[in-house]
This record gives structure tokens, C-alpha cells and sequence, in this order.
């Protein structure tokens, strides 16, 4: 064999081995993020009625939204967890054992009877359902984003980091689409009966990617090296969660400076829907539509604002996100108050827009802080702890801030404040020196 086609052979399997990480990553993050919004849009529109009753309609969805919230709570332990196996076992076996518990937590959730068939148990189950869904998510973002980014050539880690992301929309929109299907093909009391059920039962589909994993995909060449290390040193490392905690000043600023994202994320997906569909009137499909087409624009915003930050750089970037994120938090609800379909399309396609700018080279920009051994454990823990004290807490608190002030500018202050503190978070943040590029 010439040395000509040994190498095209090389470029061969290296671009197979690309398509199917890219896959993995996309398919992996859209079923998990699919199983993850799927309670939320449930939690919008049924769990209230169905885990939570109670004779003060808010109180239900504050209730729903609490155990909303709680599977956040679990995505720490997740970042924790699965960021000592990653940083120490791989990205792949970290990644493919976060499938499997989300697959049968979801699925669980499914089948759950309700508080009228077993009363106080079922929404106990079901939080602890939600808190596996919480630590399963908290460990397969890392595990995906990574496995793309530390395959990817220097100059392209932000497109390759993004790709995974978009399977943040791609889940919410198969979600939302599973919901129109089932509300156009089941009457309100069966969708209430047993409808609701059905997306989280397909679910099903997820233990085929996770095969795929487990089969078809190695892990990343950077993590490799870091192994091979370890073992001629025939010592264990100390552990990588423990490394970062030490030193938690990169952890704190990457929370604080992803918080905007996260809650502008929920926000639109999940309390604007639910403030449409209750305080204004509005019919609960023509929402779902409105969601669904934002998140359309999230996904191209995302993919788009990644291959400009490996152009231009990333903070600058990540910082005009946040600042947008922070201004439109204002013009959003007086837009939907309009109750025009095209102006809430406007003020949801915008708000995900931003976060595109920041979910784009955000994933990039965070591997960029941490060396290749603490990596795994250092963005999980920090984007995690952002998810709970901004997107878990965000519906309840929209919620409650519309209840004790009857305005929406209070949300919007709350949607600054995030902004605000991103932006000084950002300033802040600082890249090892053997990682930093297009920071």
C-alpha cells in the first residue's frame, strides 16, 4: 500500500470518526434535552392538576414548577459524579452511563400513577425521578460537548462545540411536537388521562444512541494523552472534582458569567409559555408553535455565533449575548402582551437568538479554562451550578415575581441582574496559559 493511500485511508477514518462523535453528540443531546423539557412543558400545562392538586390554580404551578426546579438541584451531583469518572475513565463511559439513567428515569415518569390513584407518594416519586434526570443531564453535557470539542481541529472547537448544543433545540422541538400531536389526537380528558404520558414513553428511543456510544465511538485523542501519562507515572490522580474545588475561583465566574443563557433559556420555553397560556388567555398549541419556532432560532443563532467566535474570538462575543439577553428581558412580555402571533414570535425567536450568541461559543470557551485532566469536572460543575441558581429556579421565580407584582418589568429586572452579573463574571475569567486560544 502506498503512502498516498495509507494516508487518505487515515483522513477516511478520521472524518468517519468525526460523523459519528457529531452524531452521537447531536442524538445524545436532543433525547436527553427531549426527556429533560418534556417536564417542563408538562409541568406547564398538566402536572399541576395531575401530582399537585390544590384549590389555588398558582399554587399547583408553583408546586410544578418547584419539582421543575429540583431536577436542577440534581445536576451538581451529576457535574460531580460524572466529572470524576470522565476526567478519569473517559468521556465515553461517562457519557453512555448519563444516557441510561435518563432513559429510565424518564421513562419511569411515564408510567407514575398519580395523586389520586396513590396519593402523597406520587409527587415524592416524582421529584426523586426529577433529581435523576437532574444528575444524569448534569454529567452528559460535559461528556458530549467534549467528546466533539477535544476532537476537533484548534481553529474549529467552537463550531464542533456548538453541534451538541443544537441538540438542545432539536429536544425541544421533538417535544413540543410530540405535545401538538398528542393535543390534536386525544380530547382534554384523555390527554389529561393518559396522554401526557406518551412523550415521556418514547423515551425508548434512547437506549439505541447509547448502543451507538458504547460500539462506535472512542474516546478523545486529548484525553488519551493525559491517561497514558497517568499510567507511566502507575500512580491514581487525586481526584478532579476535589482539584477544582480547591481553587473554585474559574467554577464561581463561569456560573455567574453563564446565567444569562440559562435564564432567558427558561424563561421562553417554559414560563412564558405558561404565563401566555394562563394569564393570558392564549390557546395552549398556538404557544407550543411559538416555542417551537424559537427554538429553531436558537439552533441557527447557535451554530452561527460558534463559527464567528472561531473567526473573532469568543468573550467578546459571549459579552454582546449577555448584553442583549439583558435589554430584551424588558421588550419581551410587552410583545406577547400585544397577544399578536407575530410579535410573540418576535419577542421568543429574539430572546433565544441572544442565547444563541452566548450557548454558540460557550461551550468552547469554557473547555478553554480548565487543562485536559480537570476539564470534565470543571465546566460541569461550573455550567451546572448556573443551571440551578438561574434556569431551575427561573419559571418559579418568573412565577412568583409576576404574582407578588403584577408587572413584568420585575422579570425583566431579574433577567438584567443575570446579565449584570455575567458581564463583570466575564471580565474576570481567565485561561490557563497552555489552553488559551480565541478566548
Amino acid at each position: 500500500m502506498s503512502l498516498e493511500t495509507s494516508a487518505n485511508l487515515q483522513v477516511r477514518a478520521r472524518r468517519g470518526q468525526q460523523g459519528r462523535l457529531l452524531f452521537a453528540g447531536v442524538a445524545s443531546q436532543s433525547i436527553e434535552y427531549y426527556d429533560f423539557f418534556v417536564y417542563g412543558t408538562a409541568a406547564s400545562l398538566v402536572l399541576n392538576t395531575q401530582f399537585f392538586p390544590s384549590a389555588d390554580p398558582v399554587v399547583g404551578v408553583l408546586a410544578a414548577f418547584a419539582t421543575f426546579a429540583v431536577g436542577f438541584a440534581g445536576r451538581p451531583i451529576g457535574a460531580a459524579v460524572f466529572g470524576h469518572i470522565g476526567d478519569r475513565f473517559g468521556r465515553k463511559p461517562a457519557l453512555l452511563l448519563a444516557i441510561l439513567i435518563m432513559a429510565s428515569s424518564t421513562m419511569l415518569i411515564g408510567f407514575l400513577p398519580g395523586y389520586g390513584t396513590i396519593g402523597v407518594a406520587a409527587p415524592i416519586i416524582l421529584a426523586l425521578l426529577r433529581i435523576l434526570q437532574g444528575i444524569s443531564l448534569g454529567g452528559q453535557w460535559a461528556g458530549s460537548t467534549l467528546l466533539s470539542i477535544e476532537h476537533a481541529p484548534a481553529n474549529r472547537r467552537g463550531l464542533f462545540g456548538s453541534l451538541p448544543q443544537v441538540g438542545v433545540s432539536v429536544g425541544m422541538v421533538a417535544g413540543t411536537l410530540v405535545f401538538l400531536f398528542m393535543g390534536q389526537v386525544t380530547t382534554n380528558e384523555q390527554f389529561l388521562a393518559w396522554g401526557w404520558r406518551i412523550p415521556f414513553l418514547l423515551t425508548v428511543v434512547m437506549f439505541p444512541v447509547a448502543y451507538i456510544v458504547h460500539r462506535h465511538i472512542e474516546d478523545t485523542p486529548q484525553f488519551q494523552e493525559v491517561e497514558a501519562k497517568l499510567n507511566e507515572r502507575m500512580r491514581a490522580p487525586r481526584s478532579s472534582v476535589l482539584q477544582v474545588l480547591r481553587q473554585p475561583q474559574q467554577v464561581l465566574l463561569i456560573a455567574f458569567a453563564y446565567l444569562p443563557p440559562t435564564i432567558m433559556f427558561y424563561v421562553v420555553s417554559t414560563g412564558l409559555l405558561q404565563y401566555a397560556v394562563s394569564d393570558l388567555h392564549l390557546a395552549k398549541d398556538l404557544m407550543l408553535f411559538v416555542v417551537m419556532i424559537s427554538m429553531a432560532a436558537f439552533a441557527a443563532g447557535t451554530i452561527f455565533f460558534a463559527w464567528l467566535s472561531d473567526k473573532v474570538g469568543r468573550r467578546w462575543l459571549y459579552a454582546a449575548g449577555a448584553a442583549v439577553t439583558g435589554v430584551w428581558g424588558f421588550v419581551m412580555f410587552p410583545l406577547a402582551e400585544t397577544r399578536s402571533f407575530a410579535l410573540l414570535t418576535l419577542a421568543a425567536c429574539v430572546g433565544m437568538i441572544a442565547v444563541g450568541m452566548m450557548f454558540g461559543p460557550g461551550a468552547a470557551l469554557w473547555a478553554e479554562m480548565f487543562p485536559t485532566g480537570v476539564r470534565y469536572s470543571g465546566i460541569s460543575l461550573g455550567t451546572q451550578l448556573a443551571n440551578v441558581i438561574g434556569g431551575g429556579l427561573a419559571p418559579f421565580i418568573m412565577v412568583a415575581l409576576l404574582a407578588a407584582t403584577h408587572t413584568t418589568v420585575s422579570v425583566g429586572a431579574y433577567v438584567a441582574l443575570g446579565s449584570v452579573l455575567s458581564l463583570l463574571a466575564l471580565a474576570m475569567l481567565r485561561a490557563p496559559r497552555e489552553v488559551a486560544k480565541h478566548a
